[in-house]
């Protein structure tokens, strides 16, 4: 953590003030006032208070979050895509694990289109003879494996010469035109089985050729993304054949990999639900179709959960926190209504506010939440409750997918889902460097009346701000993630929090605080200022590179610790996120 506190660009002096506190000075009128939140919190209003108990240990502070995935799997190799790469490998104490479509897709035209990729792994000669090519998935994969990444390799698309439907076969799917165009020849099933089982036999065996079988026994593969949805075009039945034919082929090329799915779009609806769990049943007590044995292959379940922001009639944005959550609970109570797959890990492979990383704000207004603080405070208040979730039902938790990556040569922050814009970081990736500071066990935090997960699934985040923390203690290290989030995307002024951390075992402890906020970590907020340019000077992109880093609110500073108590005071921005961090 050392290393990444001295690389970490501080921020400039804050007007909004942090006070550090002993423990007992004014504690108990404001101990008494203690809330869930501030409905329209003001500086002048009792703070929330919330407890930390360092030596009160609720779970592991696992980094799950550390999973990420995007459509357009060619700017991998591209300078703005290499670069963010190496900034999410640097985040993390642990690998990193990248998930991306379009690895077997059919194409040689442009590099990058929105919601498209490619790589001519498989063509057929003239006698329809496989021909296989991975030169374009080695670029990929190498590049992620020289971070240190672990990929969560999606077995997908259908290549052309292998479709059962193969014209039209590439898509030319822009902003604002129907979202069904992008479902063409490529969602299909195979017209050979058989062909497809030794395509992902060869793409394993090569894998293992090049990168050792240690090292991909380490990855994750799965077949499709979203069947339950027009991404595939066959019939359940088909897929959970296809499943059969993958399963086989990749334990033929290694035994030991891991292979699972089926990354059904969530768990909620009839459709959702019935499509998971039919999967499961399969793998448990179908006829394997490659086999003619009982069941399938299954080493890890995926699901995916989305929220679902909108335009109000007042003309702001609102989020629907409780939506993706309740995706979340509902996959989770189902996997677990499967006794043989209640304790394999569990994915969600795509974990987001909405579900088109390519639809920008610019065209869907809805998406408007992606540039500023707004998309960090859902973050970080989003995964905290996934954390409780995986608790509460006993799920094995193995990794958060958020989709978002780069769009390389768009304009600047033009409303992608995305963490950079063009090598420019957003504030929600900051949010991630403060999880990558977080580490060991998962402390209790108390706050009287506050949101849980379960109040969010069944109201939302509409009346109270949700005022609330994540704490882990990592040896002599404790972490105090704290959130302001709200549903709705509208100005409301600053909350006073109060921070008690207990169970500090010496007399002093150093305090560093990271934020951020509309002056902090927030290179967004910078470019606005500077009249939202699309020409940018050399000067200026060098501000905003290091706007877009973790800052600090002050400099680091030395606390006391009175009867093992630390009291710390602060005033939180709407949307706001801090890390409050004490060493001893």
């Amino acid at each position: 953590m050392t290393s990444f506190r001295a690389a970490v660009a501080l921020g400039a002096a804050s007007c909004l003030a942090m006070v550090p506190r002993m423990a007992g000075a004014q504690g108990g009128g404001a101990a008494g006032a203690a809330r869930g939140g501030l409905p329209q919190a003001t500086s002048a209003s009792a703070p929330v208070v919330i407890g930390v108990k360092l030596n009160e240990r609720v779970g592991r502070m696992y980094p799950m979050w550390a999973y990420f995935g995007y459509d357009e799997p060619n700017s991998t190799y591209l300078p703005e895509g290499r670069k963010l790469l190496s900034e999410l490998a640097e985040l993390s104490p642990g690998p990193v694990h990248v998930r991306a479509h379009n690895m077997l897709t059919t194409d040689d035209g442009p590099p990058v289109a929105l919601k498209w990729g490619s790589t001519n792994a498989y063509t057929e000669d003239a006698n329809g003879n496989p021909v296989y090519d991975w030169k374009v998935v080695d670029r990929i994969v190498d590049t992620w494996i020289e971070r240190g990444m672990k990929p969560l390799m999606e077995i997908g698309f259908m290549p052309k010469a292998l479709s059962t439907h193969p014209e039209p076969y590439r898509h030319n799917w822009s902003q604002g035109q129907p979202y069904a165009d992008i479902w063409t020849g490529w969602a299909y099933p195979p017209k050979d089985y058989q062909k497809w089982n030794e395509l992902v036999y060869q793409w394993v065996k090569h894998s293992v050729e090049r990168y050792g079988a240690k090292e991909v026994e380490s990855w994750w593969w799965e077949l499709w993304n979203e069947p339950d949805a027009p991404y595939w075009r066959g019939t359940d039945q088909e897929y959970r054949k296809l499943y059969d034919y993958t399963a086989a082929a990749v334990k033929r090329a290694l035994p030991t990999a891991r292979i699972g799915g089926p990354h059904v779009t969530g768990a909620y609806t009839e459709r959702q639900s019935q499509f998971l769990r039919d999967f499961l049943e399969h793998c448990r007590t179908g006829t394997n179709a490659v086999t003619g044995g009982k069941g399938a292959p299954l080493d890890f379940v995926a699901f995916h959960a989305k929220g679902s922001p909108s335009v109000t009639d007042s003309g702001f944005v609102r989020m629907r926190m409780g939506v993706q959550l309740r995706q979340i609970a509902s996959a989770f109570e189902l996997i677990r209504s499967f006794p043989e797959f209640r304790s394999l890990p569990v994915i969600i492979g795509e974990s987001d506010p909405e579900g088109c990383a390519a639809c920008s704000s610019t065209v869907y207004p809805q998406n408007n939440y992606r540039n500023g603080t707004m998309f960090s405070s859902y973050t970080a208040a989003s995964f905290a409750r996934e954390y409780e979730l995986a608790d509460e039902l006993g799920t094995n938790l193995a990794g958060v997918t958020t989709w978002s990556f780069t769009f390389p040569d768009q304009p600047y922050f033009a409303g992608f889902r995305s963490f950079a814009t063009r090598g420019i970081d957003k504030p929600v990736l900051n949010v991630f460097r403060m999880f990558g500071l977080m580490g060991g066990d998962r402390v209790a935090v108390q706050l009287q009346g506050g949101y849980s997960a379960r109040r969010i699934i069944a109201e939302g985040v509409l009346g109270e701000p949700d005022i609330n923390a994540l704490a882990s203690k990592d040896g002599n290290v404790a972490s105090v993630m704290v959130w302001n989030y709200h549903d709705d995307d509208v100005a409301r002024p600053p909350a006073r929090v109060r921070v008690t951390i207990a169970d500090v075992p010496a007399r002093r402890a150093l305090l560093h605080h990271y934020r951020i906020d509309d002056r902090h970590s927030n290179a967004y907020a910078l470019w606005l200022e500077m009249g939202a340019p699309q020409q940018i000077s050399a000067a200026q992109r060098e501000r905003l590179e290091s706007a877009g880093k973790l800052a600090l609110l002050t400099s680091p500073t030395w606390v006391k610790v009175e009867n093992g108590t630390v009291v710390l005071d602060l005033e939180l921005p709407h949307q706001g996120v801090s890390l409050l961090q004490l060493s001893w």
